[in-house]
C-alpha cells in the first residue's frame, strides 16, 4: 500500500495517525508525499476566493509532476500497489491517484467536506455548490472514503463507501510525564520544561491553567469561550488562560476578553512545540458552537488534549459523546454560562483530580492502532496487506 498526495503531516497529523495505525496492523505502507506547503486556512481561502486559484494550481501541478515521477519509479521497483491512501485535504490529489492507479483500491481520507466547510465559514450560493460538486467528484474517484464521524459518513453521496475512523492523536502528543502526574492541583508547567516564550513562569500561574488552540472558525465557538472565561474570572475563578491561533472569530474573541486578567495570546506556535505547550496546562478546550458542522465533528484538539494528559472540556454533541464521552467534560453547545460553571468547578482540587482520572481512561482509545481498526478490517476484507 502507498500513501499519496500533497498532505502535510507536520501541520495536520491525521495522515500520520493512519499510517502509524495501519503499520501497527501489519500493513506495509510506502509514503509518496510532496507537501503542498499551504496551511488549511490558506487552502480554504483559495477555494473560497477563486482569484487565488492560479497560485494553488501552479503549486499543485508542480507537486503532481514530482508525485508522478515517484509513482513511476516505485512501480518499476516494486510493481503496482494494491491500494492507495490519499492523504488529508486530497480533493484534487485523488483525481491523480485514480488516473495513475486505475486498478488499485483508492482510499480517500475525506476528513473535510469542502462545501460544508465553506458554508460553515459564511459562504453561500454558487461557491458552496461548486465546492459540494468537488466533494462529490473526489469521493466518486475513491473506492473507500474515510470519515471521522458517522454524521460525516452519512453526508457522502454513497455512505456504503464510508468507513469511520476517529481522528486519534499521534504518539508525539504523549509527553513522558503523563501517568506520573500527582493527583493534587499543581501547575503542570512545573512538571515539564516549556519554552519560556510560550508559557508563563511557574510562580505567576493561577491554580487552574487552560489552553485553547485553533483557527477561530465558527464551529470552534471561540466567542463562547471568551464569554465563559470573562464571566468566570469576574466571579472570582482563579484561571490562567492561553489562547493560540488566528482566524475569523479572533477579533470578536479579543474584544470580549479585553481587560480580563490572566489571558495570554499567541498568534502562532510551531507544530513541534504545540504538544509541550498544551501539556503544560490543566485543561484543554475543545469546541463549543451549535453550528451544523460543529454538531457533527470531534475536533483534533479533543484527541490531542487527552493525549497530552489534559482534562478536556468540550461541547456535548452526539459524535463527541459517542467517541469519548466518559473521558470528557461535556457542556451544552453555545452555552457560555455552562462552560464558565464547569471551569469554575475544575478549580477545586478534588474535582480536577476526578476529571483527570476520567480523561486518563480515554488515552488508549485514541492511539493510532485502535482508531484505525475499522480501516484495517476493510483492507483485510479487500485482501490488501
Amino acid at each position: 500500500m502507498i500513501t499519496f498526495g500533497t498532505y502535510d503531516a507536520a501541520r495536520h497529523p491525521r495522515t500520520a495517525v493512519l499510517v502509524a495505525g495501519l503499520r501497527a496492523h501489519g500493513v506495509k505502507v510506502t509514503e509518496l508525499n510532496r507537501p503542498l506547503g499551504f496551511s488549511t486556512a490558506e487552502r480554504v481561502r483559495m477555494l473560497q476566493q477563486p482569484w487565488r486559484l492560479p497560485v494553488l494550481a501552479a503549486r499543485l501541478l508542480h507537486r503532481w509532476a514530482g508525485l508522478t515521477g515517484d509513482a513511476v519509479r516505485l512501480r518499476r521497483a516494486e510493481g503496482r500497489p494494491r491500494a492507495v491512501l490519499v492523504g488529508y485535504l486530497g480533493h484534487f490529489d485523488v483525481l491523480l491517484a485514480r488516473l495513475l492507479h486505475p486498478r488499485a483500491v483508492v482510499v480517500l481520507d475525506h476528513l473535510v467536506f469542502a462545501g460544508d466547510t465553506a458554508a460553515d465559514r459564511g459562504a453561500t450560493g454558487l461557491r458552496v455548490r461548486l465546492l459540494t460538486g468537488l466533494d462529490r467528484l473526489a469521493t466518486a474517484c475513491a473506492d473507500v472514503v474515510v470519515t471521522d464521524t458517522e454524521e460525516h459518513r452519512q453526508l457522502l453521496p454513497d455512505p456504503r463507501k464510508g468507513v469511520v475512523v476517529l481522528v486519534g492523536a499521534p504518539d508525539e502528543w504523549r509527553p513522558p510525564q503523563v501517568g506520573s502526574r500527582p493527583s493534587q492541583v499543581e501547575p503542570r508547567s512545573s512538571q515539564i520544561e516549556p519554552r519560556p516564550s510560550l508559557v508563563e513562569p511557574v510562580e505567576t500561574l493561577a491554580p487552574l491553567s487552560v489552553v485553547f488552540f485553533g483557527l477561530y472558525t465558527p464551529l470552534q465557538g471561540a466567542p463562547v469561550i471568551a464569554e465563559a472565561v470573562r464571566d468566570a474570572v469576574a466571579a472570582g475563578a482563579p484561571l490562567r488562560v492561553t489562547l493560540v491561533g488566528t482566524g475569523q472569530d479572533l477579533a470578536r474573541t479579543r474584544e470580549t476578553l479585553a481587560g480580563t486578567p490572566g489571558v495570554t495570546w499567541h498568534d502562532w506556535v510551531e507544530p513541534g512545540e504545540l504538544p509541550a505547550l498544551v501539556a503544560g496546562h490543566d485543561v484543554c478546550l475543545g469546541i463549543f458552537s451549535d453550528t451544523p458542522k460543529g454538531l457533527r465533528v470531534v475536533p483534533n484538539k479533543v484527541y490531542q488534549g487527552l493525549a497530552a494528559g489534559c482534562v478536556v472540556v468540550t461541547s456535548d454533541t452526539p459524535p463527541q459523546r459517542r467517541a469519548l464521552g466518559e473521558s470528557l467534560e461535556l457542556v451544552p453547545p453555545a452555552d457560555a454560562a455552562a462552560l464558565a460553571a464547569r471551569l469554575t468547578d475544575l478549580c477545586d482540587p478534588a474535582a480536577l483530580a476526578a476529571a483527570r482520572e476520567r480523561a486518563a481512561r480515554g488515552g488508549d482509545r485514541i492511539r493510532p492502532q485502535v482508531v484505525t481498526e475499522p480501516l484495517a478490517a476493510e483492507l483485510r476484507r479487500r485482501d490488501v496487506r
